[in-house]
């Protein structure tokens, strides 16, 4: 664990620093996920991921769940429309915890940001709110000019002073060829394993979904264990609408009894009541 003071002046122990991540480019591959909550941030955590990313707006739940993990925070880019809204949201999130932040703006928005010293994570490869000038959802370096148009975009946003990018679905060899040639540490989306990081969404992992994107894989089957308590809370809905229309509960046993001698005692004194 390294040693270091966060932005709100406290003391705080890393598995990894911003200096870390740079020296192990090329050296040792590294993986990330998302967390969005402490329990999702902890479930990273005990189970080895290396960095967590998720929105800002949940940095102090996912600190408390990962103390000590690298993690990044991501500011919304419609939520956030100025220039200052971003500077701000970025402030805000380091003072909570976070190591470095995620825009998917522009160069311009990377620069403000790398002005302050703070390590940025730019988004190039599928941006999927820009979307419609791809013409849809696609895998991004299909053809030369348009891979060359991508590394130009990568030597951009690191010459705006971009610390690292998420790379999302990317043709992977056009991925590792820009990995190689860039100075950013590359977590790949969907864009192969030739990056620095291989990154994937904790809910694709996890199976939370009855199906995942062709670029994830899913680990785990954490759908089919909501839908049985989706049925299992139906059943037992129903279960309880029947029994108590049935009378069949509450049983004596769920009830709470008073004692004979009592219950006598108070019927006499109701009665006495309701005669004066």
């Amino acid at each position: 664990m390294k040693r270091i003071y966060d932005w709100d002046a406290r003391f705080s122990l890393r598995n990894f620093t911003a200096a870390d991540l740079q020296a192990l480019k090329g050296v040792r591959k590294l993986t990330q996920t998302t967390a969005n909550s402490e329990e999702e941030a902890a479930a990273a955590a005990d189970a080895g991921i290396d960095l967590v990313m998720g929105n800002a707006v949940f940095a102090e739940a996912v600190r408390r769940g990962a103390p000590n993990h690298f993690y990044t925070a991501a500011i919304p880019m419609p939520d956030h429309p100025s220039e200052k809204d971003v500077l701000d949201a970025a402030f805000l999130a380091m003072k909570r915890g976070a190591d470095s932040v995620y825009t998917a703006r522009g160069p311009h928005i990377v620069e403000i940001l790398a002005r302050e010293h703070i390590p940025v994570m730019c988004h190039l490869g599928l941006v999927p709110r820009r979307s419609t000038w791809n013409g849809g959802l696609r895998a991004i370096g299909k053809t030369a000019e348009e891979a060359l148009a991508l590394w130009q975009s990568f030597r951009d946003m690191e010459n705006a002073g971009a610390f690292s990018v998420e790379a999302e679905v990317i043709c992977d060899r056009v991925m590792a060829e820009i990995s190689k040639r860039t100075n950013l540490i590359t977590s790949s989306l969907g864009s192969g394993s030739g990056a620095d990081i291989i990154y994937l969404f904790q809910n694709d992992i996890c199976g939370e979904q009855a199906e995942s994107p062709r670029h994830a894989r899913a680990f785990g089957n954490i759908y089919a264990l909501q839908e049985q308590i989706k049925a299992e809370r139906r059943t037992a809905l129903a279960a309880f609408h029947a029994a108590a229309n049935s009378d069949d509960f509450p049983a004596k046993t769920e009830t709470a009894a008073i004692a004979d001698n009592e219950f006598e005692k108070f019927t006499d004194m109701l009665a006495i009541n309701e005669n004066n």
